[in-house]
C-alpha cells in the first residue's frame, strides 16, 4: 500500500467494481487519454474488476482510494524499465476527482516508491500531447521534456503524439509507502 495525505493506493478488491464503474470507467472524458475503452454497463464492470485484480496481482498497479471514505476513484502504477529507471504505467482519476491536487500526491508517492523499492535514480513520465492536465502535472513536478513520439492507440488503432519527460530522483526522502 502507498499512502498520501488524502489517498491510499492499494490493490483492488472485487467490491470496488461499482465505485470504479461510476467514478472512472464509464466516463469518456477519463478514457480519452488512456488505452482503454469506456465500460457502459454495470455487468461489464464486474468482469473488468476481475481482470483488474489479476493484472494488479503481477504489476505495480494500484487502485486509488479516497482515504476518508475508502471509495475507489482511480488507478495508478509504475514499472521498472531498466535497472535504476522506472516509469509510470498511467495515472487516472475520475472526473469528479481531478483538480484537487490528487495527481501531485500520487506522482510524488510513486517517485518515492520507485526510489525506495527499486533504488531508481530516474523516473520517466509520458502523456499524450493534447493531455494538458497531465503535461502540467509533470512540469509542475520538475520533469524535463526529452522527446515527442508517434504511437499507435490500442483502443482505436489510430496514431497519436505523446511526450516523454524525465526526472532525476533524489536519494534522501522519507518513506511514504507501507
Amino acid at each position: 500500500m502507498i499512502e498520501t495525505r488524502d489517498l491510499l493506493l492499494d490493490k483492488a478488491v472485487q467490491a470496488d467494481w461499482q465505485a470504479m464503474f461510476y467514478n472512472v470507467w464509464r466516463h469518456e472524458q477519463t478514457a480519452r487519454y488512456m488505452q482503454w475503452s469506456v465500460t457502459l454497463q454495470p455487468e461489464q464492470a464486474v468482469d473488468r474488476m476481475r481482470r483488474t485484480i489479476a493484472f494488479q496481482a503481477s504489476h505495480d498497479m494500484y487502485t486509488v482510494y479516497n482515504k476518508p471514505t475508502r471509495e475507489a476513484i482511480g488507478f495508478a502504477g509504475v514499472e521498472l524499465l531498466q535497472p535504476g529507471v522506472c516509469g509510470e504505467m498511467g495515472i487516472c482519476l475520475g472526473p469528479d476527482y481531478v483538480g484537487h491536487g490528487y495527481g501531485k500526491q500520487i506522482l510524488a508517492a510513486l517517485l518515492t516508491y520507485c526510489r525506495e523499492h527499486y533504488n531508481a535514480h530516474t523516473f520517466v513520465y509520458t502523456a499524450r500531447v493534447d493531455n494538458l492536465p497531465s503535461r502540467r502535472l509533470a512540469e509542475s513536478m520538475g520533469f524535463a521534456l526529452v522527446q515527442t513520439k508517434t504511437m499507435r492507440c490500442e483502443r482505436d488503432d489510430t496514431d497519436y503524439e505523446y511526450v516523454v519527460y524525465r526526472k532525476a530522483l533524489a536519494v534522501d526522502k522519507a518513506s511514504s509507502f507501507c
